[in-house]
């Protein structure tokens, strides 16, 4: 399945500028700058409680923001509503990957494409799914709920893709799962980049993440501390410090913003 329409404009897909979302009084983000262009597989990493989650849920429209612009394929959406945003091409894959147990495999991809309703493109799509995740062929008559960690998680992963994303929002896609499964979820992600799907890929796995990534954003306490292509990051002191366990790193290029 390739994506939708490219963006023509010269500005990046997703254009951020000085983001800020709250909770109350509690400043969750604050001064976010981040761009991502047209086919890169962007991941943005950070500690638990990081504002990671907080940030996609803002980008697909589930959190309102406080200040700042949020431009998508050249157009602000900071004001459209969750499903719009959809409707646009932006999809989340959330974190914790809820699924619907107690629907079929079948019926939970079916309920992805409900911006685009039915018909053979649909079909196609569906086909394309199980084809990328043979284990949900096998299981597209059984509960969601029924599934193991990791195949709930692909669940997750083919529902978002049902909506024929332009932007596709990962949330921890490796969160709770066993070693092997995790180095398959990452592959597929590279997989799905280079089939034309633009990739914003939260997680706490850093060291999995900008093995994959084009380019990465270090997030801390609601900002963007360091930022760098990924093999710039995993390079970087502070990151091999902090979040890959290694304290005898080289020094690296990547910038601090």
């Amino acid at each position: 399945m390739k994506t939708a329409a490219t963006n023509t404009h010269d500005a990046p897909l997703l254009r951020i500028r000085g983001l800020e979302t709250r909770y109350g009084a509690v400043s969750a983000l604050r001064n976010i700058d981040l761009d991502v262009n047209e086919g890169e597989l962007v991941a943005l990493v950070g500690a638990n409680g990081a504002g990671k989650t907080t940030l996609l849920s803002t980008l697909s429209g589930i959190q309102p923001h406080s200040q700042g612009e949020i431009h998508f394929d050249g157009e602000d959406i900071g004001k459209v509503k969750a499903q719009k945003r959809v409707a646009r091409g932006i999809t989340q894959v959330p974190e914790g990957r809820q699924v619907f147990g107690p629907m079929s495999v079948a019926d939970n991809l079916a309920l992805g494409a409900y911006t685009r309703g039915t018909g053979a493109a649909v079909d196609r799509d569906i086909a394309w799914v199980y084809e990328l995740f043979p284990m949900l062929a096998e299981k597209r008559r059984q509960a969601a709920g029924m599934l193991s960690g990791g195949q709930q998680q692909m669940l997750a992963i083919g529902r978002a893709l049902m909506a024929k994303p332009r932007l596709l929002l990962l949330d921890e896609p490796s969160m709770g799962l066993a070693p092997l499964l995790i180095q398959e979820i990452f592959e597929i992600v590279r997989t799905l980049n280079a089939d034309g799907i633009t990739i914003l890929l939260v997680e706490q796995n850093a060291a999995g993440a900008l093995a994959i990534a084009d380019r990465g954003f270090v997030l801390e306490t609601g900002e963007i501390i360091l930022s760098g292509t990924g093999r710039e990051l995993t390079d970087h002191p502070e990151v091999r410090r902090a979040y890959l366990g290694v304290s005898d790193a080289p020094t690296a290029g990547a910038h601090q913003d």
